[in-house]
């Protein structure tokens, strides 16, 4: 129904590899960073609210990742174990890098920015070492982050994870999630984003995300149809191309597109949308639900994170989800 095919015998559903980071939001929200004194602490980063949201959703999830050798690193592995995340390929850093930190500043429902600390983070230490053929090969879905690809050994370690899950036939969704602070130029950014999209089955990025990663293709346009067929060229079954508050557009390689709407709530904050809808999103995937239905999933789980303090805390369940659509009114775009 939906054009992918996974491998149903395999007792992991979903496995996530990159970014495990520290949230620090803004308790005093309305307000300058420079004038907030109080931060509430959530782990974040892109594939570990996924990896949280596929959970909360009930899907058997893993992670494949690496924390600092202290009490920030501690916290983050607690925390996917109390969220029933296996972390049996979690490693520590033995080499002194520290947690990546982010301070979200809350002006607005829509002005809000994130500073990065990301110095010599445990994350992009990371080595094809701590990446297991065998872990792999037991999942139906391997998810990669665009930031894990912004620097070595990281770098090799998703590239060896993805040559192991084309291997073993793990349908591989690749969220671009880029963070231009951790590059080191958008020439390189394209570079590796485009060898990562070329090996992965679906794509998930803003239309901005997708300019750059495509920024050196001959008489290159702008434009969501010829994008996703770039990708069906070579390996990728759906491409999603957000539009922010214009919703999202789902192209298959059948020919076919789907637009997604939203759904209204009272918004706090706008970071963590994304990653609560493509939990839902992949949720609704691995279910066998078509495009549309998956999408409307992903909408409404975004909404609801959007409506809240945190991003990990806040990915809900399935219940949730399914009351919220019920009451909710939804925006056709």
């Amino acid at each position: 129904m939906n054009g992918l095919s996974f491998v149903q015998n395999r007792p992991i559903d979903i496995i996530g590899i990159g970014r495990l980071c520290v949230d620090l939001n803004a308790n005093e929200i309305h307000r300058p960073m420079e004038e907030t004194k109080t931060f509430t602490k959530y782990v974040g980063g892109s594939p570990a609210n996924i990896t949280i949201g596929s959970s909360r959703l009930g899907l058997n999830a893993g992670f494949i990742g690496k924390v600092s050798n202290d009490q920030m690193g501690r916290f983050i592995t607690n925390y996917l174990n109390e969220n029933e995340i296996d972390t049996s390929n979690v490693s520590v850093d033995q080499t002194g890098a520290v947690t990546g930190l982010a301070f979200t500043e809350i002006l607005s429902p829509e002005d809000c920015s994130i500073l990065m600390y990301r110095d010599n983070v445990a994350d992009l230490t990371l080595s094809t070492d701590d990446v297991s053929e065998d872990y792999i090969k037991q999942a139906k879905v391997l998810l990669v982050s665009g930031t894990a690809l912004a620097a070595s050994p990281s770098r090799e370690a998703v590239f060896l994870a993805l040559e192991y899950a084309r291997k073993h036939h793990v349908t591989v969704i690749f969220d671009v999630d880029y963070r231009p602070y951790t590059w080191n130029s958008s020439n390189e950014t394209a570079v590796y984003y485009s060898l990562a999209a070329e090996k992965c089955d679906v794509i998930i990025g803003t239309r901005e995300e997708f300019d750059l990663m495509e920024q050196f293709i001959k008489d290159y346009e702008s434009d969501d149809q010829k994008t996703a067929q770039r990708w069906f060229d070579y390996n990728a079954k759906i491409v999603v191309i957000k539009h922010g508050s214009e919703g999202s557009i789902a192209y298959t390689a059948d020919g076919l597109s789907h637009r997604g709407g939203i759904f209204k709530s009272k918004v706090l904050k706008t970071f963590g949308a994304g990653d609560s809808y493509a939990s839902a999103f992949i949720y609704g995937l691995l279910q066998g639900w078509d495009i549309p239905r998956a999408m409307e999933f992903g909408s409404a789980s975004a909404s609801i994170v959007i409506s809240k303090h945190s991003c990990s805390d806040a990915m809900p369940t399935v219940d949730e989800i399914n009351e919220f659509m019920k009451t909710a009114e939804k925006v056709h775009l």
